[in-house]
């Protein structure tokens, strides 16, 4: 699989996709077909990755079989229409944890999405940040003592220590936290401490050359994508190999918002 290749050749794909194995909402059958109907050429599964800390939202180790298994029998059903690739989105907790982790390479997955969920608060407990905003406002009171400079900060400073350590094809969602930090302090992405710290994560995934998501789960809801807008004029800029992903948790939503993010993506190449 030559991800860079399929990301700058069609417009036809999916790489981020989540079935009954974590949180998602549908079976890997009913996925592929709604891809297969929707007209993708290439769709990938995504999982959220096994974890060494308990998780509601985190596939089983044990299923990494039966997944994998499903997989190909829905790339051999369709092959005449659409290739289907085994991947997963491997939570980062710590340099013992993440993507670059040796259980992960020895999964065989076709490719890996770099994410972070999960930060420590002050007593070293990992604590999960994403999800809808009543749940981060209370966990905001209960274990950061309603800090929202030290969770900013934790996120992006394990974000880039995960950029650093590799082992991923696709970086996820890379400012996720924006959502529900604004939520808890409108205006916080205005703030120059808070632009300082994402420009310089800019500049290390630049230098890094890995291939960035665009993710439009959050479009039609809440009305943004991550990341925003305001950063895609400077990963163009750089020649930065995106691709746009709808994280998709039903098969409803497999193209969700992607034809928009990828007709701003078109205006900025060709400005």
């Amino acid at each position: 699989m030559n991800l860079k290749e399929i990301i700058s050749s069609t417009d036809s794909y999916n790489f981020h996709s989540h079935t009954q194995f974590c949180d998602g909402r549908d079976t890997i059958s009913d996925m592929a077909s709604a891809a297969v109907d929707g007209g993708f050429t290439h769709f990938g599964f995504s999982p959220h990755s096994p974890l060494a800390i308990p998780s509601p939202c985190n596939m089983k180790l044990s299923d990494v079989d039966a997944y994998k298994s499903l997989v190909a029998e829905a790339d051999r059903r369709y092959a005449s229409a659409c290739r289907f690739y085994t991947g997963m989105e491997i939570d980062y907790l710590n340099p013992s944890w993440g993507p670059a982790s040796q259980l992960f390479a020895d999964m065989g997955l076709d490719y890996a999405i770099g994410s972070v969920h999960f930060i420590r608060n002050r007593r070293g407990e990992y604590i999960d940040i994403d999800g809808h905003f009543d749940s981060f406002k209370q966990k905001m009171a209960k274990y950061f003592d309603n800090d929202i400079r030290y969770v900013v900060e934790e996120f992006y400073r394990a974000s880039n220590e995960m950029l650093a350590a590799g082992g991923f094809d696709i970086l996820g969602h890379f400012d996720k936290i924006a959502h529900n930090a604004s939520c808890y302090r409108p205006g916080i992405e205005d703030e120059g401490w808070y632009i300082d710290l994402v420009n310089q994560y800019i500049s290390n995934i630049i230098a890094s050359g890995i291939v960035v998501e665009i993710n439009t789960k959050a479009r039609e809801q809440h009305g943004r994508f991550f990341p925003a807008e305001r950063y895609w004029g400077r990963l163009v800029d750089a020649g930065v190999p995106i691709a746009v992903n709808s994280d998709a948790h039903y098969a409803t939503r497999v193209n969700a918002s992607r034809s928009e993010a990828l007709s701003i993506l078109k205006s900025l190449r060709n400005g």
